[in-house]
């Protein structure tokens, strides 16, 4: 008894893992559907996006607005935006996500830097 129930947790881990490992979005259509009607948050800096289907990009971070724009090329969203004045340069990024609850953007199409949204 005990041989089998070994097997089947030794079974079972790598599925397990694999739910926690982000997964590259490279479809419109599938990135859409995890962010419509959703907010992308950063709580650490009280950052909160939403990113709308006609293109737009709302949010505040730090108790400041953010404005901006974005559009899907070639398998990558690629955004510019403005935080209170302050220019936030046109770049594409590689988007990851975690199921249905977290979300990777890296910029530079996947060779920079990362941040890691939750979806609530």
């Amino acid at each position: 008894m005990f041989r089998a129930i070994t097997t089947i947790l030794f079974l079972a881990l790598p599925s397990l893992a694999n739910a926690n490992e982000f997964k590259p979005v490279k479809e419109k259509e599938s990135f859409l559907s995890l962010v419509q009607n959703r907010e992308l948050r950063i709580g650490i800096y009280n950052l909160s996006l939403n990113v709308l289907p006609d293109g737009q990009i709302k949010g505040k971070a730090l108790g400041w607005e953010i404005t901006g724009s974005w559009k899907w090329q070639d398998g990558y969203f690629c955004r510019e935006m403005d935080w209170s004045g302050m220019p936030i340069e046109y770049n594409c990024q590689l988007v990851e996500a975690q199921g249905a609850d977290k979300l990777r953007f890296t910029v530079d199409k996947g060779a920079g830097d990362s941040a890691t949204f939750r979806l609530r």
